[in-house]
């Protein structure tokens, strides 16, 4: 099934459930349903179709949504374009990836002038809502629309999305994502986790990011998407009390900041079924404090573009003994491989690891996408042996738990020893003061790199580099401690939130031949 078969299916069963609500309207499945036909037969009479690439650059919101779930009716390519990446950023995803059609949202109409304008394949860009100048509105050539748009002929194998890479290293790739990758995605999210009638999703993060396609998991049983267009920590937990919140998803920097929301004890959570956390390392103590807070809730899946969402899953009874308390060694994990797919952690030869050996986690099934949009080379570089490799490394307990230990990329090796940053992160991490940190490699003429960490405070925390340094000798050894800390207001992340090391890295390495990456 492809994602516009999930939300007929809702459709047909829950016609009169709200499926989409935000601070403006909301909208039932049979009115979603009938604007998606609308939108989608007005944008075919305009020479659009199957296999079109649609760019959408829009906040989140109900018409982003159906705009979304037209280009799926229509057979056509999304292509997610997010709101907080620059003009230029966006332009050249638009470009690479071959973009035709730019529908988007009235608040970012001089962002698609400037794209219109350097993007020569896009051949029109269309306003989804009313308030707009650059030609014609969504809404007015839906005037004359056909209120049904004929079923597509389609394969699995087909093309839905064009995801751009987190882009922390270098230029964004594309992944190419097929129907048969997502449907394999909501297969493994259905088989780990409670998806039931009625659930209400709240949608935070950006939807060109996971938020979007998690949103979609709640159409095949009649959930509501609640979404808001803003990310505000306090919002946030208004919100969960004020729509019995059965179901988000955050980045970690963002449960950071509402763990430290002085309101965090105000509301009621009780409705919460799965609070899901990820697209980057958490802080092992913060997400104990989630727990506490929050309730026994806490989700985890672990994924990449190139395997969407969800290679491991970690649900809240798989963290739990018979006793209700938490068990930490799966809680520091990242769960177990998910149903439909496999996983295996190699060693540099290609040789599969046994338990408690640590290596590279590899993934091979139908989740894993086909490779990267007009980059064979790229795509050959993580398919070697048959597997997906994930530039992960991790170690596999007895019970198939899978804890990361750190990014391949990020080691340090200093004075002839490898550190993994993670590890030390998940020392500064643990000291009340601090919210946010960031463990790199710096040039040091003695230890060829030093360990660096780059620290972002709690609200009115306090705490110096000595304490931070003597904690870290103290838990994990003098040779993986900071030999220096800097403090920042904020750490320097991608719109997707995760933290960019290579920017805090070029700080140091500017000027010198070789840099760490």
């Amino acid at each position: 099934m492809r994602i516009i078969d999930f939300f007929d299916r809702g459709a047909a069963l829950y016609p009169n459930n709200i499926v989409f609500q935000d601070a403006n309207s909301q909208y039932r499945f049979r009115e979603a349903s009938l604007q998606t036909h609308l939108i989608a037969s007005s944008l075919r009479d305009k020479d659009f179709g199957k296999g079109t690439h649609i760019g959408i650059l829009a906040p989140n919101s109900n018409i982003a949504f159906l705009a979304l779930l037209a280009v799926f009716r229509m057979g056509a390519v999304w292509l997610p374009i997010n709101p907080r990446n620059p003009v230029a950023v966006n332009s050249d995803l638009l470009s690479r990836f071959d973009g035709e059609l730019l529908l988007y949202h009235s608040m970012y109409e001089e962002e698609a002038r400037k794209i219109l304008a350097r993007v020569p394949s896009i051949r029109l860009a269309m306003c989804i809502d009313d308030n707009c100048e650059l030609g014609e509105s969504l809404p007015e050539s839906m005037g004359g629309a056909d209120a049904f748009f004929p079923p597509v002929q389609h394969s699995l194998d087909d093309t839905a999305a064009i995801f751009p890479t987190g882009g922390t290293t270098g230029q964004p790739k594309g992944v190419v994502v097929t129907h048969r990758n997502i449907a394999t995605s909501f297969a493994n999210f259905y088989s780990h986790y409670h998806y039931y009638d009625n659930t209400r999703h709240l949608v935070v993060a950006p939807m060109t990011h996971s938020a979007g396609v998690l949103g979609c998991l709640h159409f095949a049983r009649g959930g509501t998407n609640i979404i808001m267009s803003t990310v505000d920590p306090g919002g946030i937990l208004q919100a969960i009390e004020e729509h019995a919140i059965t179901h988000l998803f955050v980045p970690p920097t963002l449960l950071y900041m509402m763990l430290d929301h002085p309101d965090v004890d105000r509301y009621d959570y009780s409705s919460l079924q799965h609070f899901f956390i990820g697209a980057a390392p958490t802080s092992f103590e913060k997400l104990k404090e989630a727990i506490n807070v929050f309730g026994p809730v806490m989700t985890e899946s672990y994924g990449q573009t190139e395997t969407p969402s969800i290679v491991t899953a970690k649900a809240p009874w798989d963290y739990l003994d018979a006793q209700g308390k938490v068990i930490e060694s799966r809680l520091k994990s990242i769960g177990r491989p998910a149903l439909f797919n496999q996983v295996e952690i190699l060693g540099d030869q290609g040789n599969s690891l046994g338990a408690g050996e640590a290596g590279e986690i590899v993934v091979r099934g139908e989740l894993v996408t086909p490779g990267y949009y007009n980059d064979e080379d790229a795509t050959a570089e993580v398919r070697e042996h048959g597997w997906h490799h994930t530039g992960d490394i991790g170690v596999m307990d007895e019970d198939g738990f899978i804890t990361i230990v750190d990014r391949k990329k990020d080691m340090i090796i200093t004075g002839g020893f490898n550190v993994f940053p993670n590890e030390v992160e998940q020392v500064l991490g643990a000291h009340a003061a601090v919210q946010d940190c960031a463990v790199i490699g710096v040039p040091d003429e003695k230890w060829g790199e030093a360990v660096k960490a780059v620290v972002q405070l709690n609200r009115d925390a306090k705490v110096t580099d000595e304490e931070l340094i003597a904690l870290v000798k103290t838990e994990i050894g003098a040779v993986k401690a900071p030999k220096s800390v800097d403090f920042v207001d904020q750490l320097p992340r991608s719109a997707a939130g995760k933290v960019l090391k290579t920017d805090l890295r070029d700080q140091y390495w500017a000027g010198r031949d070789r840099a760490v990456n």
